[in-house]
């Protein structure tokens, strides 16, 4: 397992919150998403053999968030 926090700076409320966990959370090879609103990050616990990071950050991506690093 490998965990993973990305800079996802337009993240601002419970409903960024919701859309990138709801979105990331059920992909193949992902164990947990957790968004935090304050520090504006996603902390992702993922199998990298299941599942790559381009990946998660395309599906951030399509809730309209760009990922920083």
């Amino acid at each position: 397992m490998t965990d993973i926090t990305l800079s996802v700076p337009d993240i601002s409320c419970d409903h960024c919150k919701h859309s990138i966990e709801g979105a990331v959370g059920p992909l193949d090879g992902v164990d947990s998403a957790e968004v935090s609103i304050a520090d504006r990050t996603v902390r992702v616990a993922f199998d990298p053999t299941r599942i790559d990071l381009d990946t998660i950050k395309a599906a951030i991506d399509d809730q309209g968030y760009d990922v920083a690093s």
